[in-house]
């Protein structure tokens, strides 16, 4: 029996693995590329954070309230980094069990039969996209930590140039660090879609494609891209901000 299922369900499975691993790959070139346009919610945050460093180069009596809310991102990534140390030892646990963790999930309602050999497939695809989210969200911490001295380095006062130079220069410290937030938050996603094929390489499919088509329309379509692409509109206007367009 376990072997007609190796051989009538091994296609599916590897077909649902390979759109998988295809939409992992390639989401985030594909989103890079896209970026480029100006029509995403992390292109338009790049603008956004950008005029955030030229606002704080003109107010220096307010750069300790920078440097909190760069440490509240700091504390959020932290949060998260812990929340997939746990999420990958109790992965690692069941795959790493042996014959009676085994024994243990295979009885549940929710997940279908599978040879031990795919099943531990399975739970190390999750452990994988978790472990990929924490790496992100460590160097995510790491990033933040240069941003926080970057402000507190920002000097008080200079000539116009430099201080914008500045700024653009404290921009390309904060970006990549928050990218690298939210390449880790999307690691949930797909870990989430890794864990559906616990149930069956036709969930796998359906999660992963929905799993996509949801950050996709969180991208560009959601009230908060809009409202983001709104404000970088509105910063971009000239003279709003104080600069020549």
């Amino acid at each position: 029996m376990q072997q007609l299922y190796l051989v009538a369900a091994r296609p599916f499975d590897l077909g649902a693995l390979a759109l998988f691993l295809v939409a992992w790959v390639a989401y985030e070139p594909i989103l890079r590329a896209l970026a480029r346009g100006q029509q995403l919610i992390n292109a338009d945050m790049v603008t956004v954070r950008r005029s955030w460093m030229g606002q704080m180069m003109q107010r220096p009596s307010f750069r300790l309230l920078d440097s909190q809310l760069v440490s509240h991102t700091l504390s959020t990534a932290s949060f998260f980094a812990s929340s997939n140390l746990i999420l990958i030892a109790a992965a690692a646990g069941a795959l790493f069990g042996g014959e009676n963790a085994y024994r243990k999930l295979e009885t549940s309602p929710l997940l279908v039969h599978a040879p031990p050999q795919l099943f531990g497939l399975k739970l190390a695809l999750v452990a994988v996209c978790l472990a990929r989210g924490l790496l992100a969200f460590i160097w995510s911490i790491r990033q933040l930590n240069y941003g926080v001295a970057v402000i507190g380095a920002a000097p008080l006062e200079g000539p116009p140039p430099l201080m914008k130079a500045y700024a653009e220069a404290a921009s390309a410290v904060l970006n990549p660090a928050l990218h690298a937030f939210n390449a880790g938050v999307r690691s949930y996603y797909f870990a989430l879609a890794a864990t559906a094929w616990l149930a069956g390489p036709v969930p796998f499919a359906a999660t992963t494609v929905g799993a996509v088509l949801l950050l996709a329309w969180r991208q560009t379509f959601s009230p908060a891209a809009k409202a983001v692409r709104r404000v970088r509109l509105l910063l971009e206007t000239p003279g709003w901000t104080g600069e020549e367009g």
